[in-house]
């Protein structure tokens, strides 16, 4: 295909703001015409899309509320997140045709990325590139630096994971058993939770669906009560865990999904026990921790080569299979880390 070539440029586009549950036709998917040139006047860069990401966080962007830590999707536009692409045609001086990145794309086959902010040019590539969608990617650098920075555990602790099987939790879980400690986590089918204990080592996992009182629950996993809680679920989890954490213990705040469909979230009753127990719970968002990138790969790579560290990923093919991927995200249909493949390297 010749350089500024007009193509047909198929693209998954955000229909309109969304109340309640999502669903598939909140999205739609067309076509546009792209040229394959960036324009003289722009520090452009031209990309074609290999690997879509599909993120918890994308629900928040689908309500109509600005001044957040990151901007609604725009009704009309295409819908835009984390994935890995090949840079076609560039004028920004760090990036060149024919590099490989991740960060922040549109969820089409090609995109011209205005700016360069939060781009990272892929330098390894002895592992699938799809790892940088997940493991490699933002949700590695959210597991390592929720569970490093934040809890700073210490080996023979107690450590808690909701949500354990997704791109995040798994990893959260594996670097855990790797420090030394006792590691539960929570999922919702049976087979993320032989998941969990047969793939990726942790001690004990349960179907937060099975259990009628999350309470007894985690008094019968953590008898001697919980020292680190990897927090992605929120409402009455954190509750029962609150209840459960030990002295001193520390909560990342990653996420909250049992939250986010909800136009009014639940209450926590027992927030108390966060002074009388002395918790420290920080959330955070991952860009904040985007400069330890570079030692992040130093302690990843090294483990994924050796065998220590198994990611699973979901794959659905093609752009018109993106939508159907996101949603399940919110129902738990994904086993692993849910990507989309929209064309091979």
């Amino acid at each position: 295909m010749a350089d500024g070539q007009a193509v047909i440029n198929k693209q998954v586009i955000f229909r309109d703001f969304v109340s309640g549950f999502p669903k598939e036709s909140d999205m739609y998917v067309t076509t546009s015409t792209i040229r394959l040139k960036v324009p003289e006047d722009s520090d452009a860069i031209l990309v074609k899309n290999l690997y879509l990401s599909c993120d918890p966080y994308m629900r928040t962007r689908m309500r109509n509320i600005h001044g957040s830590y990151v901007e609604p999707f725009k009704p009309g536009s295409p819908i835009t997140g984390y994935g890995v692409a090949k840079v076609l045609d560039s004028r920004h001086p760090d990036f060149k045709k024919g590099d490989l990145i991740w960060g922040i794309t549109g969820w089409e086959q090609y995109s011209l990325i205005p700016s360069s902010q939060g781009l990272f040019k892929i330098q390894h590539t002895d592992v699938p590139f799809s790892y940088y969608t997940g493991i490699l990617g933002m949700p590695g650098m959210t597991a390592y630096a929720g569970f490093y920075e934040i809890c700073s555990p210490k080996k023979g602790e107690y450590v808690f994971i909701s949500a354990a099987s997704g791109a995040v939790g798994q990893l959260v879980g594996q670097f855990a058993k790797l420090l030394g400690c006792y590691v539960v986590g929570s999922a919702g089918t049976k087979e993320k939770v032989n998941l969990l204990k047969k793939k990726f080592g942790f001690d004990e996992a349960f179907n937060y669906k099975e259990e009628q009182d999350y309470d007894a629950c985690l008094k019968r996993y953590f008898p001697e009560g919980i020292d680190i809680y990897f927090e992605n679920v929120g409402g009455k989890m954190l509750e029962a865990v609150l209840d459960n954490m030990r002295l001193h213990g520390r909560i990342a705040a990653c996420g909250m999904i049992s939250q986010y469909n909800l136009e009014e979230g639940e209450g926590v009753r027992n927030l108390f026990t966060i002074i009388t127990k002395r918790i420290r719970m920080e959330g955070f968002l991952v860009f904040d921790y985007y400069h330890l990138y570079p030692k992040f790969l130093d302690l990843i790579l090294p483990y994924i080569r050796q065998g220590k560290i198994r990611y699973v990923e979901d794959i659905a093919e093609g752009l018109e299979n993106a939508p159907t991927a996101l949603i399940g995200l919110y129902s738990g249909r994904n086993v692993g880390k849910q990507l989309v493949v929209v064309a091979e390297e």
